[in-house]
């Protein structure tokens, strides 16, 4: 008699989804619940066919599909494993990254790179609606999930519209929470793109040169007046980026 393995839930075979969609729901859900933890090698193809008592043709595409999603690492010649899970960040929403980590239960710090006045260039002036020379505030703050550097901010702010920008301690509030408060936000821009980071940028987010990263250019208005002009890098490796939009 076949015995069936611990992780087959009962009644799959009649099920109503298609078979690799149960046989990745299956998968899923022994990482959910902690049985196959992030590095875990999983069983082979050919051991997955024998115990879920499906084609490999099914098992296949379970796995490249949950491969392509980012849940699972196939490495060739020596198997499948669990990969380490992704944070995300919304696309079409201006959140605190602070909120957005402990909304996962985990640990936020911020550790503060710069903060300090400079005069706007011409190209800055016209990102912030400003006279060129006029004084603007600059802050580099580089953000951790789990003591893991997962965000550079590279922010700009206008510094008549927030002119307490400096005195404020950044590694008690973020910049997003203490802006929402100085300088309700009306309006916000992304702009995204993939780049390489610069030598600083990879030993501050603790990556290998030529790793790729995910950029956020944001701008931010209160009142029609642009309040900052925003750099948000990601390392492509350890964050995704969401959106949703309705027609």
């Amino acid at each position: 008699m076949t015995t069936k393995p611990a992780y087959l839930p009962e009644g799959l075979e009649a099920a109503p989804a298609p078979l690799y969609t149960r046989v990745k729901h299956t998968i899923v859900q022994q990482i959910q619940n902690g049985k196959w933890p992030p590095h875990h090698k999983i069983p082979s193809e050919s051991e997955l066919v024998a115990e879920l008592g499906v084609s490999r043709m099914t098992v296949h595409r379970a796995l490249r599909e949950l491969t392509a999603d980012g849940v699972l690492i196939r490495m060739q010649g020596v198997g499948t494993f669990v990969a380490e899970p992704k944070g995300q960040a919304a696309l079409f929403e201006i959140h605190s990254i602070a909120d957005e980590i402990e909304s996962r239960g985990h640990c936020h710090r911020a550790q503060v790179q710069m903060l300090e006045a400079t005069t706007a260039t011409p190209e800055l002036a016209a990102l912030l609606n400003v006279r060129e020379g006029q004084e603007v505030f600059h802050s580099v703050l580089v953000h951790y999930e789990n003591d893991v550097p997962v965000q550079i901010e590279d922010r700009y702010v206008n510094a008549s519209l927030v002119p307490d920008y400096l005195a404020q301690d950044f590694t008690q509030i973020t910049p997003h929470a203490y802006l929402t408060q100085a300088a309700p936000l009306s309006e916000g821009e992304h702009v995204v793109e993939a780049i390489l980071a610069s030598a600083q940028e990879c030993a501050w987010l603790d990556i290998a040169p030529g790793e790729p990263c995910l950029l956020i250019r944001r701008r931010t208005w209160s009142g029609g007046q642009t309040v900052t002009s925003a750099r948000l890098i990601y390392p492509g490796s350890r964050y995704r980026l969401e959106g949703r939009f309705a027609s």
